[in-house]
């Protein structure tokens, strides 16, 4: 049986990384972050918000810029 603890609604995902709940919805349909639809709604990996919300604070300003590097794929 799956851990549920590791996975959080957008609400709980909005007040731990102080994020809107349509940019965490964004995130999950593109696949910055692990999550799952069931039905209409959305759950969020919690391991995995944190370690985006964590490199998107490294990267500060340079988040914005389009041109530095990408992402490895690997490492989402």
């Amino acid at each position: 049986m799956e851990d549920l603890t590791r996975w959080l609604t957008t609400t709980e995902a909005a007040t731990l990384t102080g994020y809107a709940q349509a940019h965490i919805r964004i995130l999950a349909r593109k696949g910055r972050i692990e999550a799952r639809k069931i039905g209409r709604d959305w759950l969020v990996n919690r391991d995995s918000l944190l370690a985006y919300k964590r490199r998107m604070d490294n990267l500060g300003p340079q988040k914005h810029n389009p041109w530095k590097e990408e992402e490895p794929q690997g490492e989402k």
